[in-house]
């Protein structure tokens, strides 16, 4: 994948090229690239690219370590997006067998109601204060794609569990409903609906398992990814975890969700074709071992990639012979006349604090002061805000496991929910579930919510949830509760706050009325986003909470239908 002035090809259809150099400005992104432009002939045709040697994002450099930028073509020319797991395989039967009888049942009993499902969540991950919302894209994809399958009927048909008439009715099932959701990207806060289905009973039940497993996964990793990079203070991340993810496709679409995070980039070469996200690397241990010494392994490596020559610097000792053999090759590029534009080293394993710090001197005193120093070795946000605490002189890091397996919160909790049936006349009848837990009593009805920011400072102040239909002036006074300790009031002086709608329409009558951004243009988004989080709210020891609320007309529906259920 390359940069192209109007048009996307796939390098695969890249035939003969030859580069030199020039500077590119990419207002889009705030970015500016050194790079070389490159003629390519494909299907008889001449195409000037851009390959980026750096890539310069705010006042941070990060290091590509040989990927290649991509972008967006210019408005008006979408280019075909290869598909991805989600849009080419048939997941209709990944579901709980439960929702496929619970169907059996609404249709022999001819239960077509149209009803309101939330999906939704109880707690943020990790014990944090808010949560990165992630993976609508695949939702839409995999709703594309519902039907049942001459083979999903017959081997429903093997479990002799379901009559001919419904397996019928299965044979033309489309999903015919409205969906909401939150956008991509969005911080979001526990118990507000993430998506919400309004469809024939049958179908929203039907839709349940895989949404919840789409939703949760990527939800999870976003927020993980938000929460690595928050420590990492404005230096560069990248994802590092395929080998260690659990399966394929967790470690795509992991890697989907830790670019949306915040991420610069990921290993996964898969990632990068199917998404159109930077991919990042330098080169293994083995690759130094296979060499009869250290230097000739660097400086072979230097040679291949001048231009994206990040060095790992431990195989064998990192400050007696790495980090020298490193400084070795730099020198000798000097010498050369190559450019040292995209540079540095890479370090795996001992005191991560202690060695930087020496490297960084022996560096420095070497004349490479603007050389990264690259680290990895089972890294998070804890480890890593800790080493920023201790001095550590990293600028770049390579975070893998704990990344893509949410090693600490591996799952997201996120849960689907009843809310309301359609009367005849159109209107919702709310529903709530009971429970002896407080947290998951549901709130009942057809709803929308309200993102509720300070003027003063664009942070949130709130989120409200209210019934469909709700208005409000923000240029009266609001006052804010908390549902479960109603007497905690907060008033917001009108004209001092804005309001902003969170759910957006993303199918109507079984059509898909949404257009997906791109992964980048998402992560671009939420780090919009998260600056409206508070910094309090971000730390990860007791982060203060923001509060989601209900309306009054919510609140007192809630109410009614708790005493009418418990007989009072």
């Amino acid at each position: 994948m390359l940069w192209y002035d109007s048009l996307w090809i796939p390098s695969a259809q890249i035939v003969t090229h030859r580069f030199f150099d020039c500077k590119r400005q990419l207002p889009e992104y705030g970015i500016v690239a050194k790079t070389d432009r490159s003629d390519y002939t494909i299907e008889n045709r001449i195409i000037s690219a851009y390959r980026a040697d750096y890539v310069i994002c705010g006042h941070l450099t990060v290091p590509a370590a040989g990927a290649i930028c991509t972008r967006q073509p210019k408005k008006g020319a979408q280019p075909e997006r290869k598909r991805d797991f989600m849009s080419t395989m048939n997941l209709t039967l990944l579901t709980d067998l439960y929702e496929i009888t619970m169907m059996q049942g609404y249709f022999k009993t001819n239960n077509h109601d149209v009803v309101v499902f939330d999906a939704f969540y109880r707690s943020n991950p990790c014990n944090g204060g808010y949560a990165v919302c992630a993976g609508l894209e695949q939702v839409i994809d995999y709703i594309k794609q519902l039907r049942f399958s001459d083979e999903d009927i017959e081997y429903l048909r093997s479990l002799s569990m379901f009559e001919e008439d419904f397996l019928d009715y299965l044979k033309e099932f489309r999903f015919s409903g409205d969906i909401y959701a939150v956008p991509e990207g969005t911080v979001v806060f526990p118990r507000e609906p993430l998506l919400k289905v309004i469809a024939p009973i049958m179908e929203a039940q039907l839709i349940e398992t895989a949404v919840l497993n789409i939703i949760n996964h990527q939800s999870l990793i976003a927020t993980k990814a938000a929460r690595v990079c928050y420590a990492a203070k404005g230096d560069g991340v990248m994802e590092f975890g395929l080998r260690r993810a659990q399966g394929p496709d967790s470690g795509v679409y992991g890697a989907r969700a830790a670019i949306i995070g915040g991420c610069k980039g990921t290993s996964n070469v898969l990632a990068g074709a199917l998404f159109d996200v930077p991919v990042l690397g330098t080169h293994a241990h083995s690759w130094i071992m296979s060499f009869p010494d250290e230097y000739t392994a660097f400086l072979t490596y230097a040679s291949l990639y001048p231009s994206a020559c990040t060095l790992l610097v431990d195989t064998y000792d990192t400050l007696l012979s790495g980090v020298p053999n490193a400084i070795r090759v730099f020198q000798k590029m000097r010498d050369d006349g190559i450019p040292l534009t995209n540079y540095g080293i890479r370090m795996d394993s001992g005191d991560l604090a202690y060695l930087s710090k020496k490297a960084r001197r022996m560096l420095d005193e070497a004349g490479f002061c603007d050389a990264v120093i690259a680290a990895s070795n089972d890294l998070d946000e804890y480890l890593i805000q800790s080493l920023k605490f201790q001095g550590a002189m990293i600028t770049s890091w390579g975070v893998g496991t704990n990344l893509i397996t949410a090693k600490d919160n591996p799952a997201f909790g996120g849960v689907y929910k009843l809310a309301a049936i359609q009367n005849a006349d159109g209107t919702f009848a709310p529903k709530i579930k009971l429970s002896e837990n407080t947290e998951k009593v549901t709130n009942p009805g057809n709803k929308m919510i309200y993102r509720i920011y300070d003027n003063d400072t664009g942070k949130i102040r709130a989120d409200y949830i209210c019934l469909e239909g709700e208005t409000f002036d923000t240029n009266e006074d609001l006052v804010l509760f908390d549902p479960n300790e109603p007497w905690k009031k907060t008033k917001l002086a009108g004209g001092s706050y804005s309001m902003h709608k969170l759910l957006v329409p993303v199918f109507r009558n079984g059509s898909c009325v949404y257009r997906s951004p791109g992964v980048m243009e998402i992560q671009a988004f939420c780090s919009k986003e998260k600056e409206t989080i508070w910094d309090e709210t971000k730390r990860f020891v007791n982060p203060a909470k923001i509060y989601v609320d209900l309306s009054d007309q919510l609140y007192q529906m809630k109410r009614n239908l708790l005493s009418e259920m418990s007989g009072v």
